[in-house]
This record gives C-alpha cells, sequence and structure tokens, in this order.
C-alpha cells in the first residue's frame, strides 16, 4: 500500500454529488470525495489486512495520508490505526496521535481517535493520567477524548477515573463537551446502572440537563 495508490482509488470512486452533501453535512469545513463509508472501506480492506501480518505501522504513510484535505483521508487513518491497535504503545500517543487529533478537528475523527488511544489504555495505565490531564485542557477535542476514551470498557470501566473527568468539567456550556458526558454515562449505565444513577444523584449542580437527559435514557 502506498499514499499514491490509495488516493488513486479514492478519486476513481469519488462523487462530485455526493461529496457536496457530505461537505455540508459537516459544515463545509473539510472537503471530500464523496465515497460512502461500505464503499470506502472496501477499497483499502485487502491493504489492511496486509498491515496487520507485517505488525508494523506505517507512520510515513499514515502521516500523508491525514495531510490530504479530503476527509475520507483522515477516515483512512482511523481506520488502519484501529486495525493496527495491538501494535500500538503509550509512546506513539506523542509522537503522532497527538498531532493527529490536534488537527482538522471535529466530531467525526474525534470520536474515532477516543477510542484508539483509550484502549491504549487498557494496557498501559500512563494513559490514565495523561486522560486526566487532556480533561482540563483548553482544547475542547482533547477533553471530549478523556471524557469518551472509555466508551464500550463495561466492567473494565475505571468509574474513579471516569467520575473524576467527568467532575473536571461541570458547569459547561460547551454542547459537544456536554453531549460527551452523558454519552460516556449512558454507556456505562448498560453496565452498570445503579452507579450512573448515583453519581448524577450526587451533583446536584453542574451536568447539564442535555447531559443528565443522554445519560437517563436507559435509567
Amino acid at each position: 500500500m502506498n499514499y499514491q495508490e490509495l488516493t488513486c482509488q479514492f478519486e476513481q470512486h469519488a462523487d462530485a454529488q455526493r461529496a457536496e452533501q457530505m461537505s455540508r453535512y459537516m459544515r463545509h469545513q473539510f472537503e471530500f470525495y464523496g465515497i460512502q463509508t461500505p464503499i470506502r472501506k472496501k477499497i483499502y480492506q485487502s491493504d489492511l489486512r496486509v498491515a496487520k501480518k507485517s505488525k508494523a505501522i506505517d507512520w510515513q504513510l499514515l502521516q500523508a495520508t491525514f495531510e490530504n484535505p479530503h476527509r475520507e483521508c483522515q477516515y483512512f487513518v482511523i481506520d488502519y490505526l484501529s486495525r493496527m491497535q495491538a501494535y500500538l504503545k503509550f509512546e506513539d500517543i506523542e509522537q503522532y496521535l497527538f498531532y493527529f487529533v490536534k488537527n482538522k478537528q471535529w466530531w467525526d475523527t474525534i470520536d474515532g481517535f477516543d477510542r484508539i488511544i483509550g484502549n491504549i489504555g487498557l494496557v498501559d495505565k500512563r494513559v490514565n493520567q495523561l486522560m486526566l490531564a487532556w480533561s482540563l485542557s483548553d482544547d475542547i477535542w482533547l477533553r471530549r477524548i478523556a471524557i469518551d476514551h472509555q466508551l464500550l470498557r463495561k466492567e473494565r470501566t475505571n468509574t474513579d477515573l471516569l467520575s473524576q473527568i467527568i467532575l473536571n468539567n461541570l458547569n459547561q456550556a460547551e454542547f459537544f463537551i456536554n453531549k460527551a458526558i452523558g454519552w460516556s454515562l449512558r454507556e456505562y449505565s448498560k453496565t452498570n446502572p445503579d452507579w450512573v444513577r448515583n453519581f448524577i444523584n450526587s451533583i446536584p449542580t453542574g451536568l447539564s440537563k442535555l447531559s443528565i437527559r443522554e445519560a437517563s435514557k436507559y435509567l
């Protein structure tokens, strides 16, 4: 797999009309080829299988692809890293992933990187302190990653960490932060509804109506 072959495949599957629709959905912040997700993933699914067998992450390919202005290229980076999750380590966050999460930011990529970084935290507890630091960042997208990095952990959720990160983000007016808080609590309520109910009730003020509504969906 190389950058030229990948982008050539994207260009061959481009759909100008759909590209405009996709760009409009993202508030015209990004260009698109106009490739639907199943088609996009099919383009490089065999290449990802080969990459996984190699057990080596091609950071040069990822950096070149990420710089492409078309949003599908950032999606490729996320799909690639998700497939290569087993070969990611804590040091990769500062050396590579931090750049990805700090650039071309919007909810669609951030919500991909949160799981990738969160999964590193399952094997390296240094991620816990990093997420606490990010939960206090001036960058709302770093805070959103911190809030949601434990999604789908179920019984492996570190509730002390989740609680502290949410407490660090109370009384927020930012939609994407309040939504993330509600989302993290809602997901964990599927595993431990009593903990989520007690947590909400323990905070008389600070949680937004949006966070409470999202968190209470399954309670």
